[in-house]
């Protein structure tokens, strides 16, 4: 009634499970590279809401009950957020395909802290002597280049060109749609470390037998599915509980910034899309302040010793 539009039987047998199935197959036959994020958000929400529950039926009372569950379960606004990404996208789809004439307001908690996670050398060295050993190349890499996880746990021999000295991403594997090219041939560690992991999986592939595609290869040659436990457990043992490995592309621009590249080269990089979001990343560690105050503090002693101070002369009677 309050749409002014008669639903009809089919629109009110729409229930949540036929939402989450449908969005879940849009995003597999259109490739979507958030797909991995989508099905994990919907197994939250199905251990919170009853998916034979018509769609029709959904308030916003009862998202914000759901909110207000998470958050008791200790789970950070962020995470809550794309949950409820993810049932607004299976909202806005059966929309489009003419399932549902409306989509209900699903609001969202307010994420306003900014995560500032970084590794000074010393810290990444301590957390890499703690690694398992397929992970320790995976964390210099991603130190150095600043690329995703996805990224990196995807990246095939044939993206690695030793005699260009370059290694790229797919546009398939990149987040932004777009490909991007690293020149390792201009970075003796990051080349030392491609070669020494291609005599790697070169051994590795005599032993098992069977070409290994993978740059970075988990256990027994397969490709690496999964890494937060021994991610995890090594933070734990290093003291650096709470560091995720996205802290490592935060490191990457930090070092890019204070080595004075470019905000295009680097974003050519790492991937950036616009300057707000690169400048998330941009931290400025305590280091990098002293040196800019240092750096003041000789400019305004250069001013000085150019800068004449006019005597006054006494007044005269």
């Amino acid at each position: 009634m309050g749409a002014g539009k008669l639903l009809g039987p089919n629109e009110e047998k729409v229930t949540l499970k036929d939402l989450k199935d449908l969005i879940v197959t849009h995003y597999k036959v259109n490739q979507k590279r958030s797909l991995d994020r989508i099905e994990p958000s919907w197994k939250a929400l199905e251990a919170y809401f009853d998916l034979d529950t018509r769609a029709l039926d959904l308030t916003t009372a009862k998202v914000k009950s759901y909110i207000l569950h998470r958050q008791e379960l200790g789970r950070a606004n962020s995470t809550i957020r794309n949950e409820l990404i993810a049932l607004r996208a299976a909202y806005k789809q059966a929309k489009k395909d003419g399932l549902l004439s409306n989509v209900p307001h699903i609001p969202s908690p307010e994420v306003t802290a900014i995560r500032e996670g970084f590794l000074t050398r010393s810290d990444l060295k301590a957390l890499v002597a703690e690694l398992p050993h397929h992970l320790k190349p995976v964390t210099w890499f991603a130190h150095m280049t600043g690329w995703r996880k996805r990224e990196i746990k995807r990246l095939q021999w044939h993206q690695v060109d030793f005699e260009r000295g370059q290694v790229w991403v797919k546009v398939a594997d990149s987040k932004n749609k777009k490909p991007k090219t690293f020149p390792f041939a201009a970075l003796p560690d990051l080349r030392a470390l491609l070669e020494e992991q291609r005599r790697v999986v070169t051994a590795l592939e005599k032993e098992k037998e069977t070409i290994i595609p993978w740059v970075f290869p988990g256990r027994g040659g397969k490709q690496i599915v999964e890494m937060r436990w021994g991610w995890n457990a090594a933070c734990e043992r290093a003291g650096l509980q709470g560091t995720i490995f996205h802290d490592l592309r935060r490191c990457a621009v930090m070092n890019l910034e204070r080595a004075g590249v470019s905000r295009s080269v680097a974003k050519s990089f790492t991937g950036h899309r616009t300057d707000s979001v690169y400048e998330r990343y941009a931290i400025v560690d305590s280091a990098a302040q002293t040196d800019g105050a240092e750096k003041l503090a000789r400019l305004f002693a250069a001013e000085d010793q150019r800068t004449v101070v006019p005597i006054r002369k006494a007044a005269t009677g």
